[in-house]
């Protein structure tokens, strides 16, 4: 068996993740603020909701820093895998605190909806509120070129309420219209739908990182992409068994292939060598581990 140590996952944090993290930390300070503005000119339950969500956001960027830093340091004694499976640790924590901007959202319409909504007053919150959702846009157009050019679960889970943070302005939004022009009742009840956005994100989120913590294997489409990949590797004849389970945000696998049994041992050492590299190439893989057998063993 033959294993190269993978380093695409340790280092320092690189620019990609400090221009991330400096826009999320930012943007949602800003955000926050202004939202919380807007909720106090409006007396407004969905923007309140709005609020509480943005303000859950500046809670995760904190943590977002503390997981990527931790994430990224290189592998020591205590841990000789490296710190990968802080950054799902770190995205599940996110996601405590989106799940407290649902409770906190929801409680506060039912209690509006029960009192059968109150007057409220829109213009500038109104405008702040639509602000907001273009500048989520633009964060979330940003963050999403960082998640391409690196696998982060934690900066996935930001892009990702980034876009959540998107429908839930323009509900608020609709909401507050709807009860300025059609009745009160309009705003808590978008107040309650905003409440069940978050909450949506928030199953999805703990879904994916509990996988990559729990030892997950990777998709099917995935799999067939390692297989054919390393089928195009010159000397090998069949892939025969692929095991693959997330070790974090990325995979460790465990591939047997069969060669020529008359080659010789460097011949095999070779394209054992080739066929490890080529899996260690795919973005979500860490690290590889090929073993070698004759042409017709299982």
């Amino acid at each position: 068996m033959r294993w190269v140590r993978s380093k695409k996952s340790f280092g320092k944090l690189s620019p990609v993740f400090k221009r991330a993290l400096l826009i999320t930390i930012t943007g949602n300070v800003l955000l926050s603020v202004g939202k919380a503005v807007a909720a106090h000119l409006s007396n407004s339950s969905a923007i309140y909701a709005d609020t509480v969500n943005s303000v859950s956001d500046v809670l995760y960027s904190i943590f977002l820093v503390i997981g990527l830093w931790l994430a990224q340091r290189p592998p020591d004694k205590s841990h000789p895998q490296g710190h990968s499976r802080f950054e799902p640790i770190v995205a599940l924590i996110v996601t405590i605190s989106m799940a407290f901007a649902a409770y906190e959202a929801g409680r506060s319409a039912v209690v509006r909806f029960v009192a059968g909504g109150q007057p409220l007053v829109i213009g500038l919150p109104l405008m702040i509120l639509f602000l907001g959702a273009g500048i989520k846009i633009l964060m979330y157009m940003s963050i999403s070129r960082a998640v391409r050019d690196t696998i982060s679960p934690g900066l996935e889970a930001a892009a990702k309420d980034n876009l959540s943070d998107v429908a839930t302005s323009i509900a608020a939004g609709v909401g507050v219209l709807g009860a300025q022009y059609i009745h009160p009742i309009f705003d808590p009840i978008a107040g309650f739908l905003v409440a069940l956005w978050i909450l949506r994100s928030v199953i999805e989120m703990v879904r994916e990182n509990l996988g990559y913590l729990t030892g997950a294997g990777a998709s099917q489409e995935l799999l067939d992409c390692f297989v054919a990949a390393v089928l195009q590797v010159k000397g090998v004849d069949d892939v025969h068994h692929v095991v693959t389970e997330y070790a974090g945000p990325k995979l460790v696998i465990d591939m047997h292939i069969n060669l020529d049994g008359k080659m010789t041992l460097d011949e095999a050492h070779v394209i054992c060598d080739r066929a490890v590299a080529v899996l260690e190439n795919f973005q979500e893989v860490d690290r590889a581990y090929v073993h070698l057998e004759p042409i017709g063993h299982q």
